[in-house]
């Protein structure tokens, strides 16, 4: 079943708290060749990043709702499908 994470929580780990929005900047210009996981990253509210309807949101909608990841109503439960990584699986990152 796949999992998601909110902009906040990644700018946690990468040591930058407050900073979510500078996360979203960095997932938007960063090279295609990366190939990040972009739409596992949500609101933290469990919503998704873009209005709902739009081709963005469906686009990111399908592609979690094929790792198992029910969206409704542009969002997603955060206490069902938000990743809560250990510390044995944190100190495993690569940053």
């Amino acid at each position: 079943m796949g999992k998601v994470s909110s902009y906040g929580f990644i700018a946690d780990l990468a040591g930058l708290p407050g900073r979510a929005r500078m996360v979203g900047k960095v997932m938007q210009f960063a090279p295609d060749d990366m190939q990040l996981p972009w739409y596992r990253v949500i609101k933290s509210n469990g919503q998704l990043a873009f209005a709902e309807g739009s081709k963005q949101a469906l686009e990111q909608q399908g592609l979690l709702q094929r790792e198992g990841v029910l969206v409704f109503k542009n969002r997603v439960k955060l206490t069902q499908f938000g990743w809560q990584p250990g510390l044995g699986e944190l100190m495993l990152l690569e940053f």
